[in-house]
Formats: structure tokens, C-alpha cells, sequence
């Protein structure tokens, strides 16, 4: 009798936490956030300073991955259209003074600066950069998961001359 109590209260807890786990995972991929769709005024696209592209830094992890360009102008960071990033919690738009990040320790022991959450999975999003940031010494856009301190997805900029 007991051991059937014990059996069911254990069974219980374990598939409760189970499932909140596939909840957790599952949820971004079956209520997909609404597509993000910022423009850019005239004023802003004339002071443009550097492009670039998101890539899957991983390939061997189906689940961290980013496409599409970026544009950086003197005072924003503009994901294109073509943005599109896998789901997850806590996404941020970090400037990283380091180029080639490829791995999450490159992101993790430098001075970044944080430009805000990620408002949407995929779609065009705009994010202001603070006063006083010189755009040269950060040569890279990622996307970073805070929560769980992982490499997204980054993007090496090119500088325009």
C-alpha cells in the first residue's frame, strides 16, 4: 500500500516536472512571437557606419542559430528584414570588442555593452546605442542568451571608410 502511495507521489512529481520542461523548450515554437517590424527614417540610414551578417557559429547545435544583416548607424543598430534567430529566454543585443566571436567564453571575459532584450524571434528591430560609444572598437553584433550564458548567433561587422 505504502510503496504504491510512494510510488504514485514520486510518479507524480516527475511527470510534472517533465512536462514543464517540454513546456518550457516547446512553448517559443508553438506561440512564435509576432514578427517585429521597425523601419528606418531617412535622417537615420545617412549615417550609416557598418554592416554585416549573422551566422550559425555552431553548426554542430541545431537549436543556437541567426541569419539575416545588420546595419549599424552612428546612434542604432538595425537587424534587417531577413533576421531570423532560433527561440529562446532572455535574448540581448550585445556590442562585443572582439572580432570573430565564434564561441560563448569570447563573449563572456569581455567589457560588452548591452543594447537591450531581443524584441522578436525574427524581422526587422532597431535597438539606440548609448552616448559616447566608439563604434570602432566594438566589431561585433551578437545575440546572447542572458539567462543561460550561450553564444546565439554573431555578426563580424564591416566599418565603411
Amino acid at each position: 500500500m505504502w510503496r504504491t502511495l510512494v510510488v504514485f507521489f514520486l510518479g507524480g512529481i516527475f511527470g510534472t516536472a517533465f512536462g514543464v520542461a517540454v513546456g518550457f523548450f516547446a512553448f517559443p515554437y508553438v506561440f512564435p512571437p509576432p514578427e517585429a517590424m521597425d523601419t528606418l527614417a531617412q535622417l537615420e540610414q545617412t549615417n550609416l557606419v557598418a554592416t554585416g551578417a549573422f551566422i550559425h557559429a555552431n553548426p554542430s547545435d541545431p537549436v543556437h542559430y541567426g541569419k539575416g544583416k545588420v546595419r549599424v548607424f552612428k546612434r542604432l543598430v538595425f537587424l534587417e528584414t531577413d533576421f531570423e534567430v532560433g527561440p529562446g529566454p532572455a535574448f540581448h543585443v550585445y556590442l562585443v570588442p572582439k572580432k570573430e566571436v565564434r564561441q560563448s567564453s569570447d563573449v563572456a571575459s569581455t567589457m560588452f555593452i548591452d543594447l537591450g532584450r531581443l524584441r522578436a524571434f525574427k524581422g526587422s528591430q532597431k535597438y539606440k546605442i548609448p552616448a559616447g560609444v566608439n563604434l570602432k572598437d566594438y566589431p561585433s553584433v551578437v545575440i546572447w542568451c542572458a539567462q543561460f550564458g550561450v553564444l546565439i548567433s554573431p555578426a563580424d561587422l564591416n566599418f565603411q571608410s
